[in-house]
């Protein structure tokens, strides 16, 4: 998808508050509103914006919990597995990595009891499973769903 700079400035604005209107963005960048309308309606027709979502306190929904998984599959099985993990409510990220371990898994939940149901009741289970490793994240000094956009475009 070729991006030009006034698609990458309301990308970046999306970003930054995805409730805009396409009024608030034509202000924002110059546009009229029917110019701006069109192209969000593009930047979601073509991909490049997958979905406007609210993004909530973790401890405030009951999810201040956060877990990073390391898990080996054997391959036998292992596209049930990834497809049941993906499924589940509690996997905020799920990665096909290099190195060691078959993949990396991000989990949100309420507290430790209910990572080692989530083990119990949802990973273990899986027959590909071979090994899990848990880490518990302390603290987050960082979180962000804002992707680097091209320098000197946005």
């Amino acid at each position: 998808m070729d991006l030009d700079e006034t698609d990458l400035r309301i990308a970046a604005l999306l970003q930054q508050d995805g409730r805009l209107s396409a009024t608030e963005i034509a202000r924002e960048i110059g546009l009229s509103v029917s110019a701006a309308n069109e192209r969000l309606r593009r930047l979601l027709s073509n991909g490049t914006v997958r979905q406007t979502a609210a993004l909530l306190d973790p401890a405030a929904v009951d999810a201040a919990c956060c877990c990073f998984l390391l898990l080996d599959l054997a391959w036998q099985g292992e596209a049930e597995a990834i497809a049941a993990l993906a499924a589940r409510p509690e996997v905020m990220e799920l990665h096909h990595i290099s190195g060691p371990h078959s993949y990396l898994m991000k989990i949100r939940v309420k507290d430790p009891a209910a990572v080692q149901r989530f083990l119990t009741e949802a990973v273990k289970p899986l027959p590909a499973i071979l090994r899990t490793e848990t880490i518990f994240s302390l603290q987050a000094e960082k979180e962000s769903p804002t992707l680097l956009l091209p320098e000197g475009k946005a």
